[in-house]
């Protein structure tokens, strides 16, 4: 069965094809850019205690991953089909960036 139609039972199992959908440099460094806005906003959201802010992490979380997926490494992002496993596996692949596991 192709990656792209299996049927993940396991975010163990996801994770990898998760990363084959990421290995563009650029792709990879907007994701961070994003994740690094979300926290940004989320800390921001909580000391101004202006919870409108909230409403911008979706826009700003995935506009510049889809624009990383779009335009660089020219796929149609995992959570359009995964869209619990790849927010998870967004987190994980920031925390191994931020742990130098992951080179961006």
């Amino acid at each position: 069965m192709n990656e792209k139609n299996k049927k993940f039972k396991t975010f163990k199992e996801f994770y990898p094809y998760y990363l084959a959908e990421h290995e563009n440099l650029i792709c990879r460094r907007l994701h961070a850019i994003g994740s690094t806005l979300v926290i940004i906003l989320l800390i921001l959201a909580f000391i101004s205690r202006n919870w409108y802010v909230l409403l911008l992490l979706p826009l700003v979380g995935y506009g510049f991953a889809w624009v990383g997926h779009f335009f660089y490494e020219k796929n149609k992002p995992a959570t359009f089909k995964y869209p619990l496993y790849s927010f998870l596996g967004d987190w994980v692949m920031f925390w191994q960036v931020l742990t130098r596991k992951i080179k961006i």
